[in-house]
């Protein structure tokens, strides 16, 4: 959430269920591996788990019993040949290549390439667990897609809709008087898939905006095949986005610090919001499809 910022559950009006509700703002509280097998290739490229590898680095860590990758403890014998802790005991501690005695010595130096390898595969490895989409806390919750969906609904309580069409309705009392704010995430089921609708108020440099965009549940190459517009208006006037939804593995305040969404700034959303402009109104319109 914005810094210094408050998390808000707010209203919606949804047309996509068939039902017309408005709810008024109130306060939420903030609150907060193992060996791995892997194929050779031919020379640099992207592995077998999507991260870019060096075939030194594999023929370096590939132990010459399994084959597994080897991760710390390393051994190696008096002459320098390696292999790992699980094939140790296999061999009966002596060594495989040139028949002496194994001890106990660690090597080090590839034990340090191991974990630098290891971590690289954990950053970029497209089977690596999601952290929660949710905005209004600091939750530390990481899983799988359904996973995370059950826990937004369950400990979030977070709204979920079905369809592709939405139409909500965002209500703040005062809105002066909120400078930094997250309202209440939204989930939509749409193709088979879960988006979440974002929506905040915060300083884009001396200007107070607010900002409404989408990201996906899922990683990147998959939000690509969807597109999405957002629209706000009144008295015959109207600002539209459209775009790629993001990935959550942006996260919400990366997405929000590159601007990449629909931004209304607050002089305006109270023309849009109708009457003397103290209270916000703002109807936000939207659809997600899929791209051929």
């Amino acid at each position: 959430m914005a810094p210094g910022g408050s998390a808000l559950k707010e209203v919606l009006e949804s047309n996509s269920t068939g039902m017309d509700y408005e709810v008024k703002t109130t306060k939420v509280e903030v609150s907060n591996s193992n060996n791995s097998k892997s194929t050779k290739s031919g020379g640099a490229g992207t592995g077998k788990y999507g991260m870019h590898s060096n075939n030194g680095v594999y023929e370096l860590l590939e132990c010459p019993v399994c084959t597994n990758l080897m991760y710390p403890p390393i051994h190696q014998c008096p002459n320098g040949h390696t292999l790992c802790s699980n094939c140790k005991a296999r061999v009966q501690n002596t060594c495989p290549t040139c028949r002496y005695e194994l001890g106990n010595i660690r090597c080090l130096a590839l034990e340090k390439v191991a974990d630098s390898f290891k971590l690289k595969h954990e950053q970029h490895c497209r089977f690596r667990p999601y952290a929660c989409p949710y905005a209004g806390s600091e939750c530390l919750v990481t899983g799988d897609i359904s996973t995370l969906v059950v826990h937004l609904k369950d400990d979030h309580k977070v709204d979920m809709h079905d369809g592709c069409t939405f139409n909500h309705r965002y209500v703040k009392s005062n809105p002066h008087e909120v400078e930094n704010a997250t309202w209440m995430l939204t989930v939509f089921n749409c193709f088979g898939r879960q988006f979440c609708l974002h929506f905040e108020a915060f300083q884009l440099g001396m200007a107070p905006v607010y900002m409404a965009f989408l990201r996906f549940m899922g990683d990147e190459n998959e939000a690509k095949k969807f597109s999405y517009s957002l629209e706000v208006g009144a008295h015959g006037r109207k600002r539209t986005w459209q775009g790629i939804p993001r990935s959550i593995r942006d996260s919400h305040r990366k997405v929000r610090d590159s601007q990449d969404g629909l931004i209304i700034p607050r002089n305006l959303a109270l023309y849009f919001s109708g009457g003397d402009r103290q209270e916000l109104k703002l109807r936000v319109t939207g659809r997600i499809w899929k791209e051929e």
